[in-house]
């Protein structure tokens, strides 16, 4: 699964930086990190709605705009999705609520 995680990651860094009119990717990237995301945050609703109406087709979809979204707001935002899995390394064996404790304190 992180395989294709990763490629989609280094697709999108190789847009970085290209002309926005040779690549959708390249065009939200050059709208910086505020506007990436709100185009992540529409697309989360779109699958929070498509979850609520119990249509997985559509979820399915959503959710894979979700991740690729995400990426790219990662990606304008100067993280790479190296630095998130080893947060959730990081995190794991660890309760959620011990978590969300500590997180307060970092």
């Amino acid at each position: 699964m992180s395989d294709v995680l990763r490629r989609l990651a280094d697709t999108i860094a190789t847009r970085h930086g290209a002309a926005p009119e040779t690549s959708y990717t390249a065009s939200l990237l050059a709208k910086g990190p505020a506007k990436c995301a709100e185009k992540f945050g529409e697309e989360a609703v779109e699958a929070i709605v498509a979850a609520a109406q119990s249509d997985k087709a559509a979820l399915r979809a959503e959710a894979a705009d979700v991740l690729y979204h995400l990426l790219v707001l990662l990606t304008a935002a100067g993280l790479s999705l190296d630095e998130v899995l080893s947060e959730l390394t990081q995190r794991e064996g660890t309760s959620g609520h011990t978590e969300k404790a500590t997180r307060n304190t970092r």
